[in-house]
Parts: C-alpha cells; sequence; structure tokens
C-alpha cells in the first residue's frame, strides 16, 4: 500500500477510554476534525467502557457483545441502541460500542464489521499520555495499534498529554487539528523499515501531545522524531484500603486522579495505586526521547514495529533538533 492522498480514505478510529464522556472527552472531537476538515470516511469501533492500562489483551474465553451507539451535540452523548437503526435529528454517526479490550475491538473491526474496508487505524485520542516504555508496554491505546499492525494495516496511536488540571477545554479543539495535520502527513510519508516484515513499512506510529498553552500560540508546538524512553516501573499497587480514594481506571492521567490512601488496609488484598514519580520525572529522560520531547512541552512522533522494537528514526536526534520543519518534512495546511 503505497502513501497517497486519498481524499476518501477509510480509517477506523477506536480507544481505551469508551464512549464520549467524562472519562473520554475527545474521540468524538477528533471524528469531527477526520470527517469534516479531512474528508475521510470514519468508522468507529470502541470499548463500551474504560479499558486503559490493559496493553494488548484479547479476551478468549467471554463472548464479546455489542450495540450501536449515536453521537450528537457538541460533546457526543448519545444513545445506545441494540439493533442498527435510521440517525435521529442532530445524531452524527452510528459507531459500535463492543463489550471488549481495544486490541479485541480493532481485530474485531478489521475482520468481522469491516472487512476490507480499512486503510488506516488510529487509536485515541488517549486521555494521558502514553510516552515511554512504562506507559507504551501497558496502553491500550498502542495495543488498539499494534493490534491492527498485526493485521497488515496501517497504524497510529494517538494521546494527549495530561498537564493542566483539569485541561482547559479551549486546549480541545488545537490539539484536535494538530492531531489531523500530524496523521495526514503520516499517511502521506508513510516511513520505510528494512527490518519490518510488512512490505518493508513502519508498522505504527505513536504520537504524544502535550496539552499545553503553546497549542494556541502561532507558532504552536514543535515536532519530533524520537525514540522510546526506557524508564522502568516501581511499585503499582498498594495494599487495599478499607477507607479512602478510589484510583481512575483511566489511571494517573485522568481527570480524578489522585492518591489511593487509606488507614486501615488487608494485607493479602490489592488495588491499582501506582508510583509515578520516577516515570513522569522530566529531568530522567534523556534529550530525543518521547518523554523528553513531552516534559518539555513539545510533540513526540515515534516510528515503532509490531514487535516491541523501533526502526531507525528519520534523521540523528543527538542535538535533539531533528523536527519536522528542518527535515523539509511540514509544509502542508488543512
Amino acid at each position: 500500500m503505497s502513501g497517497q492522498n486519498n481524499s476518501r480514505l477509510r480509517v477506523l478510529l477506536t480507544n481505551d477510554d469508551g464512549p464520549p464522556g467524562h472519562d473520554s472527552p475527545y474521540i468524538y472531537g477528533l471524528y469531527r476534525h477526520l470527517t469534516t476538515d479531512l474528508g475521510w470516511d470514519v468508522k468507529v469501533v470502541i470499548p463500551s467502557s474504560q479499558k486503559s492500562w490493559i496493553g494488548k489483551a484479547y479476551q478468549i474465553t467471554e463472548t464479546i457483545y455489542g450495540r450501536y451507539y449515536y453521537p450528537r451535540g457538541s460533546d457526543g452523548l448519545g444513545e445506545t441502541s441494540e439493533i442498527s437503526r435510521p440517525l435521529k435529528d442532530g445524531e452524527t454517526a452510528e459507531w459500535v460500542l463492543l463489550d471488549g479490550t481495544p486490541a479485541s475491538c480493532a481485530n474485531i473491526a478489521l475482520h468481522n464489521i469491516y472487512p476490507d474496508q480499512i486503510d488506516l487505524v488510529i487509536s485515541g485520542p488517549n486521555l494521558g499520555r502514553n510516552s515511554s516504555a512504562a506507559f507504551a508496554m501497558s496502553s491500550g491505546t498502542i495495543g488498539a495499534a499494534l493490534s491492527s499492525s498485526l493485521s497488515q494495516v496501517r497504524s497510529i496511536a494517538l494521546s494527549y498529554g495530561t498537564v493542566l488540571h483539569p485541561t482547559p477545554e479551549e486546549l480541545f479543539e488545537p490539539a484536535h487539528l494538530l492531531s489531523s495535520r500530524i496523521v495526514r502527513h503520516l499517511w502521506d510519508n508513510w516511513g520505510q523499515d528494512d527490518g519490518s516484515l510488512r512490505n518493508g513499512e513502519v508498522d505504527l506510529y505513536n504520537i504524544n501531545i502535550p496539552m499545553v498553552h503553546g497549542l494556541l500560540g502561532d507558532e504552536g508546538l514543535k515536532i519530533y522524531w524520537t525514540n522510546i524512553w526506557r524508564n522502568s516501573y516501581g511499585r503499582l499497587f498498594k495494599a487495599h484500603a478499607v477507607t479512602g480514594p478510589v484510583v481512575c481506571p483511566a489511571g494517573p492521567d485522568s481527570l480524578d486522579s489522585r492518591n489511593n490512601g487509606g488507614t486501615s488496609q488487608d494485607p493479602l488484598t490489592f488495588k491499582f495505586a501506582p508510583d509515578m514519580k520516577n516515570l513522569l520525572d522530566p529531568a530522567s529522560s534523556p534529550v530525543g526521547t518521547d518523554g523528553w520531547a513531552v516534559s518539555h512541552g513539545h510533540v513526540s512522533v515515534t516510528p515503532l514495529r509490531a514487535s516491541f522494537a523501533e526502526p531507525g528514526v528519520q534523521g540523528s536526534i543527538e542535538q535533539a533538533t531533528n523536527t519536522f520543519e528542518e527535515n523539509g518534512l511540514w509544509k502542508q495546511k488543512l
């Protein structure tokens, strides 16, 4: 498949945050930009509920049930239906919700719901960053993109890194606009990888956009080709607190992220309560990595193989000056 400018590109949009709502504030806005600004034919198949931090897991014993979803208005909140039906006034599309993991949703969409009808899979935008090995190896967003690339379909994982709490809504639209530009650029200039088993192409890309006020400036954010920051986990779980707040299932970058404290604990009952200090410390991330880029307010674009390995980036990043602009690759506008 060659990267060409196709005004009716057939896209599958999926995520790990589920349908529009508090834990999934971005997918509907990006959907509207992809369909309206770029004119692409976008199908949406997503988990019916939050499925963050689940990686590329598939369900192999459970039966996966689905239903239809009809977004409407400015926020995408809509109705569900057990059967497909005509759109009502104000509804913009028919989506599919599956009671499955992100990777399951992607595979079912490609092979069962829309077989041979998808050119590109976009997974996201995730609520929170998916930069660095610790996040990437756990990410349901990247998991869906990995699943799709293993089905011989070009795939992009997209994440919006939470920096400000709460994230100002005025940043949403600029982030969607920038995402659309980057995704279109990657499609039109899909990279080559001599070590790839898939048509000599880069299998997938991982994009991280920090949600910072620089999105509103005339200059916008710098965009860097990056490597994955090889960081590592510390403690991810704590003994269950009988009393006290519970960590949001969307993870530490979510809108409701908080410490999972408590005074009474059962020593053999555990809850997810990650210690994130070493994972988010910008001083620890080497220059030229995705963690470095996001922590300094830059966009990170990392080419990946669907084997937990990276092809070479497109140019030297030793001095951290390898931007899209400086490579002469960033010329088109919407």
